[in-house]
């Protein structure tokens, strides 16, 4: 089962960072790759022990909210610590704590309508991927089933049941077919 896990970790870590790197850049900053990296590994972390069986969205919801908090942080973070120009004066890095931790009405707005169809999104994928492994559990047991043996089975069948054949009908009126011809 772990592969399975490890595969859905990755998805919803993906998912994660894709939204919170594209809210990012929407609102006109960029994403340093070494915050970009440590972000995926932030949301594989917090998802993985959560992957271990299906989710729904009270547990997925929170957590995409909580993630993507903790993603703009460590984004706005990242450019004051890692600037492109070189290190980061100290006044340049309380300028841009001061206005790039504190988000606007319109930002939160936007981030918490990403973060809800998101949220809806994978627990909708969730429950499908769920639904389609127990319809494949359900049709491997049917078919292997019959092929086990187990001590207190009964031994197969090797005549054929009988086949119940419908009564003779006496009196029977069949009107199928085309109306005949009568000639006066």
């Amino acid at each position: 089962m772990t592969p399975f896990r490890l595969a859905r970790t990755a998805v919803f870590a993906a998912v994660c960072l894709g939204l919170g790197a594209a809210a990012h850049m929407l609102g006109g900053a960029t994403v340093p790759a070494q915050a970009g990296v440590g972000a995926f590994a932030l949301a594989f972390a917090a998802a993985y022990p959560l992957a271990g069986r299906e989710r729904s969205l009270a547990v997925i919801l929170p957590l995409l909210a909580g993630l993507q908090v903790l993603l703009h942080l460590m984004f706005s973070l990242s450019h004051a610590i890692l600037p492109p120009d070189g290190p980061a004066a100290p006044h340049h890095l309380a300028d841009h704590l001061h206005s790039g931790l504190v988000p606007s009405l319109g930002m939160l707005i936007t981030h918490g309508w990403a973060v809800a169809l998101t949220a809806l999104w994978l627990a909708r994928g969730e429950a499908a991927l769920w639904g389609l492994l127990r319809r494949l559990a359900v049709r491997l047991l049917v078919l292997w089933l019959p092929l086990l043996v187990t001590p207190f089975s009964t031994p197969p069948a090797t005549t054929e049941p009988l086949i119940p054949r419908s009564a003779v009908l006496r009196y029977v009126v069949s009107r199928r077919g085309p109306p005949r011809v009568v000639t006066v």
